[in-house]
C-alpha cells in the first residue's frame, strides 16, 4: 500500500505547489492590472473545497489535480454590466494582457531559483564526480580510475549529477566534447571524449553506458543509517553509531560487518557478538545476537543494520554566495530543458524522454525518501519544466495566448472569435496527445 500511497502523496505535494504558484503568478498581476478574479482553481473538474472571499473570488481545490485555471471577468465568456467592463480582462491593454498571461511562467521561474537556492542554503549530498574503471570509448580516450570531473566543455561539475547533466546535450547531438579532469596524483588534464563515435540510434540511457564512463564505486563507512525495527540491533544500536570493532576485529567499512557475521558458521548455535561502537563521541561495549536469515539460496547472519547510500561530498553555499549559484543552476536547468525540448521537436531526441504523472510521482516519491534538499530540487526542475511547456505556443497554453497577443500588437487590432476558437480544438487536440503520449512512455517504464 505504501508503495501506491508515498508516491501520490508527494506528487499531490509537487503537483499542488507548483499549480498554485503559478495561478497566484497570474492572479497577482492581474489584480495589479485592475482585472476582476472571479475564480482561482487548484485542478479541473467538480470542487472538493471552495471558498469566497470578500472580494468575491472563489478559491477553489478541484478533483482531477492535473493543472488549474484563474477565472476572469470577460466579455467573450458572457454578459459584463456595464460598470464592470473596464475590469473586464478582454477590455485591458494588450501590454497589461501579455504580463498577466506571462506572470503564470514568470513566477514558476522565481519558484524555482527560490528551490534551488534553499536547496544549496540546506545542502544536497552526492557522489563526487571521480571515475572507477572505465570502459570503451573512455577508456580509448585515456580516462582512467581515479580521475575526477572538473568540468565537461565550459561547465563546472562539482558532483556526479551534475557530470551527467552536462553531458546530456552533447550525448543526443553526438558531438565530440572537452573534459576536463583532475588526475589521481593532482594534475590536470584535458580529455576529448568522442560521443560522436556512438551509434545514432542509441536511447539516451544506452548512448551514456556506451561512453564507458563509470562512476567509482562508493566505500561506506561502518556508520548505521539505520536501524531495521524488531531486528537483532533494534533498541542497542541507533543511526549514526560507528561500528569500530566486532569480537576485537576493527571493521574499516561497512562490508567488514558482513564479514565478520559469515566467519560463524550458520549451522551452528548463534553467536554472541561483542561490538564496539562510537557514539557522538563517546565508545560503547554492546553485546548483540544476530538473527540466521535467507538471502536466495544463501543463509546469513544479519544485525539488521542499513548502510548510508555512499554520497561523498555535499554541494553547499553560504546564504550570500548561494544567490547567484542559484540563479546560474536555474539557468542551467532552463538551458537544459529548452535544449532536450528542442531536440525532441527535431526528432534528434528521443520522444521516450517525455514524462507523464506515473513518473513523476515515483521521482517525487524516491526524491523525498533522499532527503529533502534532493526533493527541492526535484521541485525546482519540475517548476522549470512547467515554465517552459507553457511556454510553448499552443493554443490552450500560455505561449500560444502570448502569440496571439503578439499578433495583436503587430496587425493593430485582435485576431476573430472563429480564428481564436479554431487554435483552442487545434491546441486541445495537441495537449491531450501530448499528454497521451506522457502516459504512454510512464506504462512502459512501469511494464519494462
Amino acid at each position: 500500500m505504501s508503495e501506491v500511497l508515498g508516491p501520490l502523496l508527494w506528487f499531490l505535494l509537487a503537483i499542488g505547489l507548483l499549480i498554485t504558484f503559478h495561478e497566484y503568478g497570474h492572479y497577482w498581476v492581474a489584480r495589479r492590472c485592475g482585472v476582476r478574479v472571479l475564480r482561482f482553481s487548484v485542478g479541473f473538474g467538480r470542487a472538493l473545497w471552495s471558498h469566497t472571499d470578500r472580494q468575491g473570488v472563489e478559491w477553489r481545490i478541484a478533483a482531477i489535480p492535473l493543472g488549474g485555471y484563474v477565472s476572469m471577468l470577460d466579455e467573450r465568456a458572457g454578459g459584463v454590466p456595464e460598470a464592470e467592463r473596464e475590469r473586464a480582462f478582454n477590455r485591458r491593454p494588450v501590454g497589461e494582457r501579455i504580463a498577466i498571461v506571462a506572470a503564470g511562467p514568470a513566477a514558476n521561474a522565481l519558484l524555482a531559483v527560490l528551490l534551488v537556492y534553499a536547496m544549496l542554503v540546506i545542502g544536497k549530498p552526492d557522489h563526487a564526480p571521480v571515475l572507477g574503471e572505465p570502459q570503451g570509448l573512455a577508456l580509448e580516450a585515456g580516462f582512467a580510475a581515479g580521475d575526477r570531473l572538473i568540468a565537461v566543455g565550459q561547465r563546472e561539475t562539482p558532483t556526479w549529477t551534475e557530470a551527467t547533466q552536462a553531458l546530456l546535450v552533447p550525448l543526443i547531438d553526438r558531438e565530440a566534447v572537452e573534459v576536463r579532469v583532475r588526475e589521481a596524483d593532482g594534475d590536470e588534464m584535458l580529455r576529448r571524449l568522442p560521443l560522436d563515435r556512438i551509434d545514432p540510434a542509441l536511447a539516451e540511457p544506452e548512448a551514456f553506458a556506451a561512453t564507458g564512463l563509470r562512476g567509482r564505486p562508493p566505500v561506506l563507512p561502518p556508520v548505521v543509517a539505520a536501524v531495521l525495527p524488531g531486528g537483532p540491533a533494534d533498541g542497542l544500536l541507533r543511526p549514526g553509531d560507528r561500528v569500530l570493532t566486532i569480537d576485537g576485529e576493527r571493521i574499516a567499512d561497512f562490508s567488514g560487518i558482513g564479514e565478520a557475521l559469515r566467519r560463524h558458521p550458520v549451522d551452528g548455535p548463534a553467536p554472541q557478538l561483542a561490538l564496539r561502537v562510537e557514539r557522538r563521541g563517546e565508545i560503547l561495549d554492546l553485546q548483540l545476537v544476530p538473527r540466521l536469515e535467507t538471502a536466495g539460496e544463501e543463509r546469513l547472519w544479519r544485525l539488521g543494520l542499513r548502510a548510508g547510500d555512499g554520497r561523498d561530498v555535499l554541494l553547499r553555499y553560504g546564504p550570500i554566495e548561494a544567490v547567484p549559484q542559484a540563479l546560474a543552476a536555474t539557468a542551467r536547468l532552463a538551458g537544459d530543458t529548452v535544449g532536450v525540448l528542442t531536440r525532441m521537436v527535431t526528432g534528434e531526441a528521443s520522444l521516450a524522454n517525455l514524462s507523464g504523472p506515473l513518473t513523476i510521482a515515483q521521482t517525487a516519491d524516491s526524491t523525498a525518501q533522499r532527503g529533502l534538499a534532493w526533493f527541492l530540487y526535484f521541485l525546482a526542475m519540475l517548476s522549470v519544466s512547467i515554465a517552459i511547456l507553457n511556454l510553448l505556443p499552443i493554443p490552450v497554453l500560455d505561449g500560444g495566448h502570448l502569440l496571439y497577443y503578439l499578433i495583436e500588437l503587430v496587425r493593430g487590432r485582435p485576431l476573430s472569435d472563429r480564428t481564436l476558437v479554431a487554435g483552442q480544438y487545434v491546441g486541445l487536440a495537441l495537449l491531450v496527445s501530448l499528454m497521451g503520449l506522457a502516459l504512454f512512455n510512464d506504462v512502459l517504464r512501469l511494464a519494462s
